[in-house]
């Protein structure tokens, strides 16, 4: 077995807030790039403003957005570990709160949904979970804004509706809140499993780089489908119009039960943050 201090997961938390808060993934600059090419008029300037901020906050150390978002972190824990010191989630939780006053990292979480009262350290972090082989932890940090979080949507579909109403829930989604979310966007989606998963599944498909391959080429094709036709609706960079609506879409699937076909949407905007550090 191999002993992690728990101090060691609360210092790489610290730094994973504050790297990826200021500098935005090689992949989500290189895809950025790439639409500038495709675009003009207000559209390239548009996208261009946004590769400037990109570089600004990376070499002046300062959050890509204001909205430095809510804490969720998934996370491998290797089956032999032990962690001396406490719990993973306390560790985490610890880390964050440091992160985010240290970094000076906007704090938007607040303690009860009704209430409404700040807890005034950005916790606590949403937490995910796998325990797989091995005696490592590989811990990735997406800080996940309000506005797009708030153009997420979850719809339990017939299983008659089949794929052209999987597709059409994710496209109405696009159409009706896509604006709102900062675009140009990246698309999560989540297809089977039960209410309780599908969610998840659709966040945790933000997670892939720009320009991988789904591992199912049945679903690559599907979201070759869905970036093609969310690039013809003409929401463009930050809602103004032109050919880039989303950089990417990406699709998880899961078994689901006979009767039903959960499907989610989870929408990240153009400020697609997310880092991975290995203990």
């Amino acid at each position: 077995m191999k002993i992690i201090k728990s101090t060691a997961i609360i210092a790489a938390v610290e730094k994973l807030c504050a790297d990826a808060n200021f500098e935005l993934p090689r992949d989500v600059v290189d895809a950025l790039n790439e639409s500038v090419k495709k675009e003009s008029g207000t559209a390239k300037v548009i996208l261009e403003e946004i590769l400037k901020n990109s570089e600004i906050a990376k070499e002046e150390k300062i959050p890509l957005c204001q909205d430095t978002g809510t804490a969720n972190f998934f996370i491998d824990l290797g089956k032999d570990i032990v962690i001396d010191g406490g719990s993973i989630y306390d560790a985490v939780n610890k880390g964050v709160s440091a992160g985010y006053k240290n970094g000076y990292l906007r704090k938007s979480v607040v303690a009860d949904p009704l209430e409404r009262k700040n807890t005034d350290d950005n916790t606590p972090a949403n937490i995910y979970i796998d325990i797989v082989e091995g005696d490592k932890i590989e811990i990735t940090f997406m800080p996940k804004g309000g506005g797009s979080e708030n153009a997420s949507a979850l719809k339990m579909l017939q299983p008659s509706d089949g794929w052209n109403g999987v597709k059409k829930f994710i496209l109405d989604i696009v159409k009706d809140k896509g604006k709102n979310a900062c675009p140009p966007l990246v698309v999560g989606v989540g297809i089977g499993g039960d209410f309780a998963c599908v969610g998840q599944m659709a966040k945790r498909a933000l997670l892939r780089e720009i320009g991988s391959e789904n591992k199912d080429p049945y679903y690559g094709e599907k979201e070759k489908e869905l970036l093609e036709e969310i690039n013809k609706l003409n929401i463009g960079a930050m809602g103004l119009g032109g050919n880039t609506t989303a950089l990417a879409v990406f699709i998880n699937a899961k078994p689901c039960h006979i009767a039903s076909l959960p499907a989610a949407v989870n929408i990240q905007c153009h400020s697609c943050r997310r880092k991975t550090v290995i203990i």
